[in-house]
């Protein structure tokens, strides 16, 4: 059977090179001449030619020298081609093929321009962007960020010349501006990559906006710019008095926010056409970015100690220089942790079709954060009755669940236990009304 990694012909031909070439520039593989699709061996004819033939054309067209056996199977003359993963992108005929489970794949636009980066060792930030001069750097910003900076870089404070702190920063190749300094330091990014912006906007529904508001400029103004418009236009903040202190607490934690927009900045892809987006809900906030995670970090790592990988490493150095992000790897535990502290439910992780979601929920009391705690459907359903009615009793449990009498009592004595739900009064008029959870 056909795999990811191998590959049958009945004979050669010169068209099969684009298989050998796919599997160059994925994982390596084995082209196997002389068997049918399900590896039934048919032989091949002129074997000891071919033994010859096609190593020179596989050395002179990818500059590699594979290894070609011959195999007698059933007195047949099987020949074996092993390919090697090649550590640099192979073309054919101008061309890039890949192997994607049996099949090879031609890669075009922004695939191949993926594909070519990967393959070139570095990753999209710490390419030079001819088109940019140090006329597009924002000095302000500059300066703003030697005060960031001053903690992790005391020195940067004496430092006048703005290219040598470009060039510390590692922003500089040949005197030329990487793309990650025009992300961080430009005064207008957006002039060389047009959707590097964020998105926020207010849903009624999933169709229906209510309001938006686009936040452009360098990363560093994005991330002030869009809490402050969070802030200001899009959540509610709770007053809470600590002595004569006055506390205004954001409905979603503001640092757990922070470390969200600083991570869909940095691992965001920077190719594609599609712009940061923060999405308020009237139970939720989600903030989206294009850029699927490395197979090192799955999604379900997220939430527990993980190795990072940032797509985007000059953008993540210079955001922890400054003092953005404390360390590589532990900016969603942190997300975790403060939501915990505001007594709001876990926030999820997500990636589909190559996007990368953090949602943030508002409403502990839903059946999704529910289930997540393990109890069962009928105690969610409890739960979900008290949240609609205001309060639940013992007969009314039995009657949602049939239940016997003393099966409601546990499930509900266990629910507040959990604090889920919280016992009001004795004998007839005893009942139960929503517990304060997470608070």
């Amino acid at each position: 059977m056909e795999t990811q990694n191998i590959e049958y012909k009945p004979s050669w031909r010169d068209e099969y090179l684009k298989v050998i070439f796919a599997f160059a520039n994925k994982d390596g593989g084995e082209l196997i001449i002389g068997v049918d699709d399900n590896g039934n061996p048919i032989g091949v004819k002129k074997s000891k030619k071919l033994l010859e033939d096609i190593p020179n054309k596989i050395r002179n067209k990818l500059g590699i020298i594979p290894s070609v056996k011959i195999e007698k199977v059933k007195g047949k003359d099987i020949i074996h081609i092993f390919i090697k993963p090649s550590s640099v992108s192979i073309s054919h005929n101008g061309k890039y093929y890949v192997r994607s489970g049996s099949n090879s794949f031609e890669l075009k636009g922004e695939e191949l321009t993926n594909f070519l980066i990967e393959k070139s060792g570095k990753t999209w930030d710490e390419f030079v962007e001819e088109k940019a001069g140090f006329d597009d750097i924002d000095i302000k910003t500059i300066d703003e960020f030697k005060k960031y900076a001053v903690d992790r870089i005391p020195s940067i404070v004496a430092e006048k010349d703005y290219q040598i702190i470009l060039e510390k920063l590692n922003l500089l190749e040949d005197k030329k501006l990487k793309k990650a300094a025009i992300l961080l330091f430009a005064k207008n990014p957006q002039r060389f990559y047009p959707a590097a912006y964020l998105k926020i906007g207010k849903f009624l529904t999933e169709t229906d906006i209510q309001s938006s508001d686009i936040v452009e400029g360098n990363l560093f103004g994005q991330i002030t710019n869009a809490l402050e418009i969070l802030r200001s236009k899009y959540l509610i903040s709770k007053i809470k008095y600590e002595g004569i202190h006055r506390r205004e607490i954001l409905e979603y934690p503001y640092e757990a926010l922070r470390e969200a927009i600083i991570n869909a900045l940095i691992h965001r892809n920077y190719i594609g056409a599609s712009s940061i987006q923060i999405r308020v809900y009237n139970d939720r906030l989600v903030i989206m970015n294009e850029g699927k995670l490395p197979p090192e970090v799955p999604v379900e790592k997220l939430k527990t100690e993980h190795l990072s990988k940032p797509r985007n490493t000059l953008l993540a150095d210079v955001f922890y220089k400054a003092g953005f992000i404390e360390s590589w790897g532990r900016g969603t535990i942190k997300i975790l942790e403060k939501c915990q502290e505001q007594g709001l439910p876990e926030p999820d992780f997500e990636e589909e079709h190559g996007v990368m979601k953090v949602v943030f929920y508002k409403d502990k009391f839903t059946e999704e954060n529910l289930k997540k705690l393990g109890i069962s459907e009928r105690q969610i359903k409890a739960v979900m009755y008290v949240k609609e009615k205001g309060k639940i009793t013992n007969k009314e449990y039995r009657e949602l669940t049939g239940l016997s009498d003393e099966g409601a009592r546990l499930d509900l004595i266990e629910l507040s236990k959990r604090n889920l739900i919280q016992p009001i009064g004795k004998g007839r008029s005893a009942h139960y009304i929503l517990g304060t959870f997470g608070d």
